[in-house]
């Protein structure tokens, strides 16, 4: 398991050969990586991953002699999926991941008398403002802020502007937390 370019989302990547197994237990496996990796060690979904076969396996016999096929004796595509889960979880584990919180750029525009108030606020909020561009009575403070954080910003806005703040933020990227 390697981490992955943010968006990427969950690659499935063979180092086996493809005759070491039936097809369908290698897709019963693929298929199950989103569902085992909806959780990761720190309760959020694992979003972007390289993960990679590296050994593979199962037991082909299917019955005892002149008997109809018995899926207790052999192995299932149902039993890589359950293994898939138990294997990732140990993967997580074993790579030591991290959780990685989303940050916006923001840009507040607000009049001058208010830029006091204001910027420690942003810090309480964790956010990281630049240094403050004043133009007459007014301010504009650039800056991020966590994503989780910009609600409560826009919502205090009004009250230490006299209403007269205006706050604009978009997502710029993600940061260990």
């Amino acid at each position: 398991m390697e981490p992955a370019s943010p968006g990427s989302g969950i690659a499935f990547r063979l180092e086996v050969e493809l005759g070491s197994m039936p097809p369908a237990f290698f897709k019963a496996v693929e298929e199950t990586l989103p569902e085992a990796l909806s959780r990761g060690n720190h309760g959020w979904r694992v979003p972007d991953c390289v993960v990679t076969m590296t050994r593979s396996g199962y037991y082909a016999r299917q019955s005892h002699s002149h008997a109809t096929f018995d899926k207790s004796m052999s192995s299932t595509a149902g039993d890589f999926r359950a293994l898939t889960r138990i294997v990732m979880a140990r993967a997580l584990r074993a790579a030591g991941t991290t959780v990685h919180e989303p940050v916006h750029r923001f840009r507040l525009e607000a009049p001058a008398d208010a830029l006091g108030p204001l910027l420690p606020l942003v810090g309480r909020l964790g956010g990281v403002p630049e240094p403050p561009a004043l133009a007459g009575s007014a301010c504009v403070v650039e800056g991020e802020i966590p994503a989780a954080q910009v609600h409560e910003l826009r919502r205090q806005l009004p009250g230490l502007t006299r209403g007269e703040g205006v706050l604009e933020s978009e997502f710029s990227r993600y940061r260990a937390s």
